[in-house]
């Protein structure tokens, strides 16, 4: 049975995918993620259909990725997802517990959701009116039990890594944060 992802209605409270503090960019993989829940029969956009989304349509989250072979493995595990690798996770509610809840995203998991509000957070602590990719990517990996968290290393990405690369740019950051990157 296919659950339909509820969709804001105008005038109502709005939703993580049409909240005024996204990019267009970002806003567009919000809605490509919600069409990829909806194709894969999930009840939810979850951080792995973010994480998928994101890699489609931003360069610069591309960009965060240490190879095209790395980032070639991932899409991998992403689509095999998409086509049976995912199906113990179907018509599931993803939520890792490692972070606290955050509602009012309807139609999001609460790590989805999560995610959401750390990039609107890190982008105004930036001092930027719109989030964007990369903050989403921040926000996604900041759950270490999240499925993009999975999936990712699944694909052997260095998950903290990726995350100091994120947070201190393309510069190289041998030691890690201990190093002052």
């Amino acid at each position: 049975m296919q659950y339909p992802i509820p969709r804001q209605q105008a005038g109502e409270d709005p939703g993580v995918d049409n909240d005024a503090r996204l990019s267009d960019e970002l806003a567009a993989v919000v809605a490509g993620a919600r069409r990829r829940a909806v194709r894969d029969g999930d009840r939810q956009v979850d951080t792995a259909h973010l994480l998928h989304s994101l890699l489609e349509y931003d360069p610069e989250v591309r960009a965060a990725f240490d190879s095209e072979p790395q980032l070639a493995r991932l899409l991998g595990y992403l689509v095999q997802r998409s086509i049976g690798y995912g199906l113990r996770w179907q018509t599931t509610v993803e939520d890792s517990g490692a972070i606290p809840v955050v509602t009012g995203a309807a139609g999001h998991s609460t790590p989805a959701a999560t995610a959401m509000a750390y990039a609107t957070e890190r982008a105004a602590r930036r001092g930027d009116a719109r989030a964007r990719g990369l903050d989403l990517l921040a926000g996604i990996v900041v759950d270490p039990r999240s499925r993009a968290v999975e999936v990712l290393e699944r694909a052997g990405v260095d998950v903290p890594e990726l995350f100091l690369r994120i947070e201190y740019g393309s510069q190289e950051c041998v030691g890690g944060a201990d190093a002052g990157c």
